[in-house]
């Protein structure tokens, strides 16, 4: 039973996401961090470091495998965007509480949904945090706006 606001841990090396009430795991899923590495660098595609909170919380009733551009769902006839780190399913949109990470919101940086769930649980991201579908949706629907994040080397 849970009797805090629960928060996120992300563990780069075990490549883990922590759902967390207090100090008990109450969740733990596999995710994929940045094949590029660590950092905030503008336009590296890396994962950041630090604390954060959840800014926006997207794609509540989208249908699962909904796939986004720009933080839309696509029309069910449009194209899909030409990227191979498509966005599926829901957004966790990621806002950095450190002078080393304030730029995360501007970078992009989510928890989301993948179409390469097979690379789940090794770095393979262009610096998102990707989840699998069913992971994420159980998460999502866990955590608000302004619950804490901490990603961790």
């Amino acid at each position: 039973m849970q009797t805090t606001s629960p928060r996120i841990r992300v563990s780069i090396p075990e490549q883990r996401l922590d759902l967390l009430d207090g100090e008990t795991v109450i969740a733990s899923y596999p995710v994929s961090t940045s094949r590029f590495g660590l950092g905030s660098e503008p336009g590296s595609f890396k994962t950041p470091l630090g604390r954060f909170q959840i800014g926006e919380k997207i794609g509540a009733d989208a249908p699962v495998g909904t796939i986004f551009r720009a933080r839309v769902p696509l029309a069910p006839n449009e194209p899909p965007p030409e990227t191979e780190d498509r966005i599926l399913t829901r957004i966790l949109w990621l806002e950095g509480l450190e002078p080393q990470n304030a730029n995360t919101r501007d970078r992009f940086i989510y928890i989301h949904g993948t179409s390469h769930e097979e690379t789940i649980g090794q770095p393979d991201s262009h610096g998102c945090i990707r989840m699998k579908t069913d992971d994420l949706i159980a998460l999502f629907d866990a955590v608000s706006t302004g619950t804490e994040v901490v990603i961790a080397a």
